[in-house]
């Protein structure tokens, strides 16, 4: 053409949770039975909703209203309902105004970083979640700016990183957080989250938490929301039903913004935000019209409780499963329901293998490891001797080798027999090494 038409981020929209999906299929294709544990999705995973939930959606489809467009903000109701859910935190007081409907939190996520100007950055951490990082990273045309995890402290962020950047880097706006955090699991306690609202109050920054999971806490602690932690600095809480309810498919997801009146360029960034949605009409209907019901029935907590207690069990079968192997560190997850195996520096040397009957599978896992990252290595090799797909941890932009898997499996059995042949492959991997470099 006779124009670059490339946007100049579009080489950072990378998300490898699906992009492994293209590889696996292949070897779906040679006959390797598959099993998904690259990707949130309980309901692929076996779960099912309670039937009273169900029985809420199945009604609303009876209900002609749930079949038209709503207000560009979202349903007015359903608006007043979850400000006022806000409100009985205590916190930050909030209106309907202040709430904002999309298709999904990937929908507000790419719009959040879309309509930042180009030289306003947003600092997230390490391991990041790539549909935030990749959106980072492309509406700048840089490399997406990031704050360290500590694997040896539960993955909790580094204060001191963040406090440096946000000192230093001028051209840093906002600070992004994932409590509970996708990849590693971890939930942050009040003083840490305080402490870097503090770190955005001294630097004039504003502050986005993903709160997909945050319904879904089991270390003890209760849920916290931004609003309860947040103080006066500007902030945006992202969140859903997808992972709660849970209902993937219904694509709902909402803004909660918080303290917009305190900072005016604040304050018309979300105008622009509210002005991009109204070019879209309005967002998914049927599902916003269900949060009041099912949120606000009295059954709701029980249904959320049963959860916590199903991966809090689960979390313990993980940890008991990965007990006394010395290759890796493996934090206990306290919310989400992802967990992040991290190999300890030097276990990995780029000569590990693992056994592959089939020689067709074997010539396919060869042909894909050539160059890539150590821990992508393992995972293909563990996609063609044993059908299991994880995420390689450095396709979330991180500096250390492991993979992302669930807690999500519903099958007991099945759950076991995947931890415990992740552990057996880790060993077998590593210790093939070994053998190698010694002969």
């Amino acid at each position: 053409m006779r124009r670059d038409i490339l946007h100049p981020g579009a080489s950072s929209l990378k998300y490898e949770i699906r992009e492994i999906v293209a590889a696996a299929r292949r070897i779906e294709e040679l006959g390797r039975d598959i099993t998904w544990e690259n990707i949130g999705d309980p309901i692929n995973k076996g779960e099912v909703p309670p039937q009273w939930i169900r029985d809420v959606v199945s009604d609303l489809v009876h209900e002609p209203s749930s079949w038209g467009y709503c207000d560009t903000q979202g349903v007015p109701e359903v608006r007043a309902f979850l400000a006022d859910e806000v409100n009985a935190r205590g916190g930050v007081q909030i209106t309907p105004d202040d709430l904002l409907f999309f298709n999904g939190l990937g929908d507000a996520i790419a719009k959040v970083y879309g309509f930042l100007r180009r030289e306003a950055r947003i600092l997230g951490p390490s391991p990041a979640y790539s549909t935030h990082s990749s959106a980072e990273a492309a509406h700048s045309g840089y490399e997406h700016l990031t704050y360290e995890l500590l694997p040896e402290s539960g993955w909790l962020p580094d204060l001191d990183d963040i406090r440096q950047k946000a000192r230093y880097n001028d051209s840093i706006a906002g600070i992004l957080l994932l409590s509970p955090d996708n990849p590693t699991g971890a939930v942050y306690p009040r003083e840490l989250l305080e402490e870097i609202a503090a770190i955005a109050r001294e630097h004039d920054l504003f502050v986005i938490a993903d709160e997909i999971y945050v319904n879904i806490v089991y270390n003890g602690d209760p849920p916290l929301h931004m609003s309860q932690w947040i103080g006066d600095v500007p902030g945006i809480a992202m969140r859903g039903v997808s992972k709660e309810y849970p209902w993937p498919g219904a694509r709902c997801g909402w803004l909660e913004i918080l303290n917009r009146q305190h900072d005016a360029v604040f304050d018309r960034y979300v105008d622009s935000l509210l002005a991009a949605k109204r070019l879209e009409v309005s967002s998914t209907t049927l599902p916003q019209m269900s949060i009041p019901r099912i949120m606000g029935d009295d059954r709701y907590p029980a249904h959320l409780d049963r959860r916590r207690a199903m991966f809090a069990r689960r979390a313990d079968e993980l940890m008991d499963a990965f007990e006394g192997c010395t290759d890796v560190l493996v934090n206990k997850p306290g919310g989400a329901f992802y967990f992040t195996v991290m190999f300890r520096d030097g276990v990995l040397n780029g000569h590990q293998t693992l056994p592959i009957d089939d020689p067709a599978v074997r010539g396919e896992v060869e042909g894909l490891v050539d160059g890539v990252a150590p821990d992508k290595r393992f995972v293909y090799y563990l996609m063609g001797a044993t059908g299991i797909i994880v995420v390689p941890l450095s396709g979330f932009q991180s500096s250390h080798f492991g993979f992302r898997a669930t807690l999500l499996e519903a099958d007991d059995e099945k759950r076991r027999w995947i931890f415990a042949t992740l552990r057996r492959s880790i060993e077998q991997y590593v210790a093939s090494g070994r053998v190698e470099v010694g002969e």
